[in-house]
């Protein structure tokens, strides 16, 4: 049975159709990406599901109280109020729980054969282990740290920028954990650790989720169904970005001929996609089984440990490096650049060189630099040390805040500043409206000013009017942001055929896989790192070299406390409790996977009955190998007081 559905649902806004007629069903524990065209209806169909839109036609149904709750794109914090405090209040409900199941123990402990007392103690423990709120501080703390958000704490979060309030508001919820939850690009402001972080927390505690993305690792690692919007339907895909691209492609061709392009975006995209994911498979085999084979060793030799993690941060750093660099033209020469504001240092002592056919992407955490290091470049700001030559390079620039579109012009005006309606693109006359076709913009748009459009169509001018122009370097920062992935798909066919030299910022990985040649890693204090190898198996290296550390540390025998200073913690009335109820509940669990499974193969269900009892099956086998788990650590726990 569907935890939440809407059925024949339609949207209009004025006399623009935005949804008609579509039905969705949402199943426990589905995680389901929304994909489209900007203006599609993606978000509006993410605020019908989560009922703060009213629908003109249909029916939105949500079965029994299942609490959903909202990630929108500007969050909305009171003012006056810190990041903690907003925290704090949105986890009000869970600390109230916790509260009460600990004076519910205690009248326990004089009362223990009360049948409401403890009727009521195991309903709180259910709603605490729902919510995984058992350890909520170190949880807590663990997400500050991973969002950056534990030196904003203090702040006040309605005077925070826009992605720092959407990183509070996103900790918030996935502190929170409701029923369903839905989320307006996640991975918007975040940089890549934290969205590993994100994946890793979203598998780990199997949520309901429904999500808007044009992250495409995010959407493959993290959907199990994709729903594309388009033409105001919507159609329903099995599995991940890999598996979308495949059935999308066979879909398109038994389509009509203007399809013809974006077929072909489609086919070039599943292409490259499969030939990464084979590589990282391939990989991932390899480095497992000499991760085990050298744990194995390490056990009698420790050293091999230190041994491995040098090797691998030399892999890292020399692979691939291109020959003949010299016979090509130089563009940018940055000699020993440091730069720092006010105490922090952005960058240090750092030198190289950048050619004429280059494609390096700019990876590292929020605010180590990235932006900046372009701005030096470009000669808007000025080094404290060190020296930047340029020769005669004409550089294309694409900035986050669209700096050079004017919002008085219409789009004809922007493209022909001198009147016309045709332009030259790469040595190609062009009529404007065929041009901005490739862009995925209809005729009707030409007479638009520019100032009505919103963020996502602005993008896609700027890198329109940036590709009219000749230029032997391109310089971008941020370009993705705000674009759908069919755009993103024209960004990056324009740039694969780009001739001159591309730098660019991006946290989004797919995109740097596909475009960049070469890394230049902000590390923090000032360090950056340079790499030839592609962002994901950098990525990967790193992961490695972290947990080959982790591995030695655990190796490391900590030295034996005087007895006086032992202490050992007794189990709490909780523990003890748990100890003794939960071997009847995974035996009540056990018998009842016994049934559903005799169910199963019975033959005599149909399809969706099947799939609802398959669903329901796997929910049961999770909840008993959790308490399972449970029961052997709390025994564990007991053994060695």
């Amino acid at each position: 049975m569907a935890n939440l559905s809407l059925q024949n649902i339609s949207k209009q806004y004025d006399y623009k159709p935005i949804l008609g007629d579509i039905s969705l069903n949402v199943q426990e524990g589905e995680r389901i990406a929304i994909v489209g065209r900007n203006g599609a209806g993606k978000s509006t169909l993410l605020k019908i599901l989560s009922g703060e839109l009213e629908c003109d036609e249909g029916n939105r149904i949500l079965q029994g109280n299942l609490e959903i709750k909202h990630l929108i794109q500007k969050p909305f914090f009171k003012e006056g109020q810190s990041v903690k405090e907003g925290i704090l209040e949105s986890l009000e409900e869970l600390t109230q729980a916790r509260k009460k199941l600990e004076e519910i123990a205690q009248k326990l402990q004089i009362h223990p054969s009360n049948e409401a007392l403890i009727k009521e103690h195991s309903l709180l423990s259910n709603f605490i282990d729902h919510h995984n709120a058992w350890d909520l501080e170190n949880k807590i703390n663990q997400i500050l740290e991973t969002f950056a958000l534990k030196e904003l704490e203090n702040h006040f979060a309605n005077l925070l920028s826009g992605g720092e309030q959407k990183r509070v508001a996103l900790a918030c919820l996935l502190l929170r954990k409701p029923d369903i939850l839905l989320l307006d690009e996640p991975t918007n402001h975040l940089d890549v650790q934290m969205v590993e972080f994100l994946e890793d927390l979203l598998l780990k505690e199997k949520w309901t989720l429904i999500f808007i993305s044009h992250d495409r690792y995010f959407i493959d690692r993290i959907a199990t169904r994709i729903v594309e919007v388009e033409d105001c339907k919507i159609r329903s895909f099995k599995g991940g970005y890999g598996d979308y691209l495949k059935a999308k492609e066979e879909l398109l061709k038994n389509l009509a001929k203007s399809h013809e392009t974006l077929l072909k975006h489609l086919k070039a995209e599943e292409e490259w996609l499969a030939r990464g994911v084979r590589a990282r498979i391939k990989r991932n085999e390899g480095r497992k089984e000499r991760i085990m084979q050298m744990r194995q060793e390490a056990k009698h030799n420790p050293s091999l440990i230190r041994k491995m993690t040098l090797e691998l941060e030399r892999e890292k750093k020399h692979f691939n490096q291109e020959e003949g660099t010299n016979r090509k033209k130089m563009l940018f020469d940055l000699q020993n650049i440091t730069f720092k504001i006010e105490n922090k240092t952005l960058i240090q002592g750092f030198s190289t060189r950048i050619l004429q056919h280059d494609k390096i992407a700019i990876v590292g955490k929020n605010g180590a630099g990235k932006s900046t290091l372009l701005k030096l470049m470009l000669n808007r700001l000025k080094p404290q040390s060190g020296k930047i030559e340029c020769g005669e390079v004409r550089v294309g620039y694409f900035d986050q805040h669209r700096e050079m579109l004017d919002d008085s012009k219409d789009l004809l005006e922007t493209f022909c500043p001198f009147g016309g309606d045709r332009i030259e693109v790469r040595g190609k006359n062009m009529h404007i409206f065929g041009y901005l076709k490739n862009f995925l913009f209809p005729k009707e748009f030409l007479d638009k000013k520019i100032g009505t459009l919103s963020g996502g169509e602005k993008n896609r001018i700027a890198l329109a009017l940036l590709f009219t122009k000749e230029y032997d370097c391109l310089i971008l920062d941020e370009p993705t942001n705000d674009l759908d992935i069919p755009t993103i798909n024209i960004l990056e066919e324009y740039l694969q055929s780009f001739e001159g030299a591309i730098i660019f910022v991006s946290h989004d990985r797919y995109f740097v896989d596909k475009i960049a040649k070469k890394l230049l890693i902000f590390k923090g204090n000032g360090e950056i790192e340079e790499s030839h190898r592609s962002f994901s198996e950098y990525l990967e290296i790193e992961k490695e070299i972290k947990g080959y550390e982790a591995f030695e540390k655990s190796l490391q025998i900590p030295k034996e406390k005087p007895k006086e200073q032992k202490q050992k913690t007794k189990l709490s009335y909780h523990q003890m409790r748990l100890l003794e109820i939960l071997p009847q509940e995974i035996e009540s669990l056990e018998s009842q996977i016994k049934i559903l499974e005799s169910k199963l193969y019975s033959n005599t269900l149909s399809t969706s009955e099947l799939q609802d009892l398959a669903l329901e099956l796997e929910s049961k086998k999770e909840l008993c190998e959790a308490k399972t788990l449970q029961y052997f650590q709390l025994e564990e726990k007991r053994e060695n007081l």
